[in-house]
C-alpha cells in the first residue's frame, strides 16, 4: 500500500495558491465545527476535534479561524452536516472515493455526478469501488522524533496493524476502528506527529501514463474544488 504516493500526496507537492487555501480552510473549519457539534469542545476530550484542529494547523490556519469553528458549533442548529461516501469511476475506469460533508446530498450527488460524467466517469452505487479500498488510520511521525525499533515498538504496543519506514518518515497503520485509541496513545510519547487521518487506501495500484494522469489530475482537483467535498480517494499510481 504505496499511499504515500497516491492522491493525497500530490496535493501536498502542487502548492497552493491563495485561492485554493480559502477553500481549504472553508473544508478544514466544517470539519472542526461538525467535531465540536458532536462531541466536547474540548480537544483533549474529543479526538476527533483534536484531529481536525491538527489538520488545521498543518495548513496554517491561523488561530482565530480555528475559535471561530469551534464557537461556530454553538450557533450552526440550523445547519445538520452529513457525513457521506459517494462511490464512483474517473476516466480511464479508475476507481474513486468521495467524502462529503453536507446539509444538502442532493445537491452533492448532483455536482459530483456533473464532474465525473464531464471527464468520461460516472457515479456508481455504494460499494461498487470501495471493496478495492481499505479503509484505514494513517499516523505519520518524523524520523528525527523516534528511531526505527523504538516506532516498531511503540505501533505493535499500542495495537496498530502495521509499519512502515519511508525516507522521511515512519507511518503506522491502524484499523479504522481503532485509529483515535491508538493515535491517542502514541500522542503520550510523541508530541509531534506530521499527519494523522482516516484515509481509503487501495489495496492495488493502478498503472497509467504521463498524459492520463495529467488528465486524472484535473478530475481529481476538479472533485476537490466542490464545496461539500472534503476528501478524494483514488486507486491510480499516478505519475507527476
Amino acid at each position: 500500500m504505496a499511499g504515500h504516493s497516491h492522491w493525497a500526496g500530490i496535493k501536498h507537492k502542487k502548492g497552493r495558491a491563495d485561492k485554493e487555501r480559502s477553500k481549504i480552510f472553508s473544508k478544514l473549519s466544517r470539519e472542526i465545527t461538525v467535531a465540536a457539534k458532536l462531541g466536547d469542545k474540548d480537544p483533549n476530550m474529543n479526538p476527533r476535534l483534536r484531529t481536525a484542529i491538527q489538520a488545521a494547523k498543518q495548513a496554517n490556519m491561523p488561530k482565530d479561524n480555528i475559535s471561530r469553528a469551534i464557537s461556530k458549533s454553538e450557533i450552526s442548529g440550523d445547519k445538520n452536516f452529513e457525513s457521506l461516501r459517494y462511490e464512483g469511476f474517473g476516466p480511464f475506469n479508475t476507481a474513486l472515493i468521495i467524502e462529503t460533508l453536507t446539509d444538502n446530498k442532493n445537491r452533492s450527488a448532483s455536482s459530483i455526478r456533473t464532474v465525473l460524467q464531464k471527464n468520461g466517469g460516472r457515479l456508481g452505487e455504494t460499494g461498487s469501488t470501495s471493496h478495492m479500498f481499505n479503509h484505514c488510520g494513517i499516523i505519520h511521525i518524523k524520523k528525527n522524533e523516534i528511531s526505527e525499533e523504538e516506532v516498531f515498538e511503540l505501533a505493535i504496543n499500542a495495537g496498530a496493524k502495521d509499519c512502515y519506514i519511508y525516507n522521511e518518515f515512519h507511518e503506522i497503520i491502524t484499523k479504522k476502528e481503532d485509529f483515535y485509541k491508538i493515535k491517542t496513545e502514541l500522542e503520550k510519547k510523541i508530541h509531534n506527529l506530521s499527519y494523522s487521518a482516516i484515509e481509503w487506501r487501495p489495496n492495488n495500484l493502478q498503472a497509467i501514463g504521463e498524459e492520463q494522469s495529467k488528465k486524472m489530475i484535473e478530475v481529481l482537483s476538479a472533485l476537490e474544488e466542490l464545496d461539500d467535498v472534503q476528501n478524494v480517494f483514488t486507486n491510480i499510481n499516478l505519475e507527476y
